[in-house]
């Protein structure tokens, strides 16, 4: 049984291990917050005497550690409750047996417990001890790679303008003032083309940075361009720097060149022309006979080519260019043009029409027809009597 248990405790420890000590340091620090936050609450019940009697006091009691466990990491925060879920048994067992000889949370859990961080002013997996000085790690003016977690290596990564293993040397670029009082002043800055100096002024250099040569107590800059220091790859052209110098590409127009604009070009790139001093664009448009040698095609020069487009009003289509015709509608029926009261007029003749044709079958005799042209004239009648037929008179006698 002890040997699973070891098992299973070693496999936990491994898994926490790729938590970091910053994700423990920060439920920590949450965790001593909902103890302030809750510490002068209780049960809230009706009857609190009794609760606190049955339940054990609200202080030590599971209904607290489960309000600050709730509360410990923000919802959108992976790395905090992965951890959290993690470790329930390891915040049981402080909240319930270790808390009052352990009352430091993040040294019992983080440090000890769990072993994701080290002490302040200790790094790496063993906590070893930073290197210190009278004035503290790193001498006080730098800090300790890895310090207070169990990764790095323990050196000194200095402030700016201090370097050594304590950080109490000076760093190139930086000089110290004499001091007569048996202190020591801080470190100040160079001119910025000295690597060693006596004194903040250009005339104050002992030693050059890359870049610079020492000439009478000051920093004259090299001019890689001018020697043959410079490596320039090709189509580019050497710009001279502070201390350096920089490639920078040729004009479009130059294969090669000694410098900015197409008037420095070694060779003139395909699509330019010398003309004088500089290298410019052939207009091929105005100088090929026929430069688009397509049907409906017209010439559109580019700097150093031109393209080919379809001429205004037509349009490429399997690599020809095409009359860009507006597409057919459907055919308009016969009575698509005409006015509302243009189709009435027609209706109406047509209805005179067959009325006619009726009348003459009528005088026959022929007693169907006649009771089919009473009835016609009948509706003839009701459809004039009407409140449209009155709209479409009127409009025809205004001439409409």
């Amino acid at each position: 049984m002890w040997c699973v248990w070891l098992l299973l405790f070693s496999l936990s420890v491994e898994t926490l291990s790729s938590s970091s000590c910053q994700t423990c340091r920060k439920l920590s620090h949450s965790f001593i917050k909902g103890l302030e936050r809750t510490a002068n609450k209780n049960f809230g019940g009706g009857n609190t005497a009794w609760e606190e009697e049955k339940l054990a006091k609200y202080a030590r009691s599971e209904t607290r550690l489960l309000e600050i466990v709730e509360a410990a990491c923000d919802k959108s925060d992976f790395e905090c409750n992965r951890l959290l879920e993690q470790i329930e048994d390891q915040v049981e067992t402080w909240w319930f047996h270790r808390q009052q000889e352990a009352p430091d949370l993040f040294e019992w859990l983080c440090i000890e417990e769990l072993r994701l961080c080290c002490p302040a002013g200790h790094y790496g997996p063993q906590c070893a001890e930073c290197p210190s000085g009278p004035a503290g790690v790193c001498g006080g003016l730098g800090r300790c790679e890895g310090e207070g977690t169990r990764l790095g290596d323990g050196d000194c990564v200095c402030d700016p303008g201090y370097a050594g293993v304590l950080c109490q040397e000076c760093a190139d670029g930086y000089y110290r003032e004499k001091s007569s009082n048996h202190t020591q002043p801080p470190c100040s800055a160079c001119h910025h083309s000295c690597k060693v100096c006596s004194g903040p002024l250009e005339k104050q250099c002992q030693l050059c940075k890359s870049g610079w040569i020492l000439h009478s107590s000051r920093c004259i800059d090299v001019d890689e361009c001018g020697t043959e220091l410079a490596r320039c790859p090709s189509n580019t052209y050497c710009f001279n720097t502070d201390g350096s110098y920089e490639c920078r590409g040729c004009d479009q127009a130059c294969v090669g060149c000694m410098g900015s604009g197409p008037a420095r070009c070694k060779k003139c790139a395909r699509g330019f022309r010398l003309t004088g001093a500089k290298c410019l664009d052939i207009d091929e448009c105005l100088e090929r006979t026929i430069a688009c040698p397509g049907l409906n095609e017209a010439c559109v020069n580019e700097e150093g080519s031109y393209r080919c487009e379809c001429a205004d009003g037509f349009i490429r289509r399997d690599s020809i260019c095409v009359e860009n015709l507006t597409p057919a509608g459907p055919e308009k029926g016969l009575f698509d043009d005409m006015t509302d009261d243009e189709v009435l007029v027609l209706q109406q003749m047509f209805f005179g029409v067959v009325i006619c044709a009726l009348a003459t079958l009528a005088a026959k005799g022929d007693m169907v027809f006649t009771a089919i042209f009473i009835g016609g004239v009948a509706a003839m009648a009701g459809y004039w009597l009407s409140e449209k037929g009155d709209r479409v008179l009127d409009g025809f006698l205004k001439g409409r």
